[in-house]
C-alpha cells in the first residue's frame, strides 16, 4: 500500500481509498461525489478526516492512508497505514454492539456512544498497514 497521492479516490470493487499522512501541511479536497454522495477529506500528517454528507464518517489521529473503505448497514471494514500507532473514530449506529477485528484478530466487542461514534487504536507495528473490520452483533 501507498499514500493516496490524489487524497480520495474510488476503487471498480465500490471501495474508497483517502489520505496523506506524509504531508506537512494540511490538504484538503471537498464537493467529491461517489453514488450519489457528497465527500469531503482532510489530510496530513497529524490528522485525516473523511465526512460524507457533512457528518463525519472517519477520522484518525495521526494521520493514516485509509485503502478499501467500505462502510455498510453492518459495519465497516478498511486497511490502514500510518507512521505509528493510530486512533480511529467511525461513524456507526448508535449506542450498537459492534465486534472489532484487526488483522482478524478479535480484539473484542464495542458499544458506539449516543452520537454514534466508535473509537479504536490500532498498533501499527513498525509501519505495516493492518486491516480492521468492525462488525454489527
Amino acid at each position: 500500500m501507498a499514500v493516496v497521492t490524489e487524497l480520495f479516490r474510488s476503487e471498480e470493487n465500490g471501495t474508497l481509498c483517502f489520505g496523506d499522512y506524509t504531508l506537512e501541511t494540511k490538504a484538503k479536497k471537498g464537493d467529491i461525489e461517489f453514488e450519489g454522495d457528497i465527500y469531503k477529506i482532510k489530510t496530513f500528517k497529524t490528522m485525516t478526516k473523511l465526512d460524507k454528507n457533512g457528518q463525519l464518517i472517519f477520522e484518525s489521529v495521526p494521520g493514516s492512508s485509509v485503502h478499501n473503505f467500505a462502510a455498510t448497514a453492518d459495519g465497516v471494514a478498511f486497511d490502514i497505514e500510518s507512521n505509528g500507532d493510530v486512533q480511529v473514530t467511525l461513524e456507526v449506529e448508535p449506542q450498537q454492539e459492534y465486534k472489532v477485528y484487526i488483522d482478524n484478530t478479535n480484539i473484542g466487542s464495542m458499544k458506539a456512544n449516543l452520537a454514534g461514534k466508535l473509537t479504536l487504536s490500532v498498533e501499527l507495528n513498525g509501519g505495516i498497514p493492518a486491516s480492521v473490520r468492525v462488525k454489527k452483533q
